[in-house]
């Protein structure tokens, strides 16, 4: 069984998933919001050592034609220092419209706006995470 942490780059907040490809169950865990690389990248270390996965799944927000634009590029920038620095593999994945599935699923919550905003990014993360494990 390999457990998978999955990573949900945005611009305020980076949301996160935890699952594994035995059981297929993931769930959303949190949001780090932090938009200082430090912080971040200290949000992400604490969550792999709480969580202890054995890969991450990177989700790349490639453009609708499939090339690659700033937010992609930041994201296989920090794809390539977490696996550096971290020693875990890393695994990219397209994110196209999680972001819309998570809006989605949220649409008839009940939540306020402020609720869903803070819900949002470890929805799109669960998402990226269950497009994954979907595809292996």
């Amino acid at each position: 069984m390999t457990t998978y942490l999955s990573i949900d780059l945005g611009d305020k907040r980076t949301g996160l998933a935890t699952g594994d490809d035995e059981t297929g169950l993931v769930s959303p865990v949190g949001a780090i919001d932090s938009t200082d690389p430090a912080s971040l990248l200290k949000g992400i270390r604490d969550a792999i050592d709480q969580y202890a996965p054995d890969a991450l799944v990177m989700g790349v927000p490639y453009n609708m034609d499939g090339s690659l634009g700033e937010r992609a590029k930041k994201a296989q920038a920090l794809a390539a220092l977490l696996e550096q620095s971290t020693q875990l593999p890393v695994h990219p994945m397209d994110e196209r419209l999680t972001s819309f599935a998570a809006d989605e699923q949220m649409s008839q919550s009940g939540l306020t706006h402020k609720q869903k905003k803070q819900r949002r990014d470890a929805l799109a993360a669960a998402a990226i995470l269950r497009d994954f494990l979907a595809g292996n």
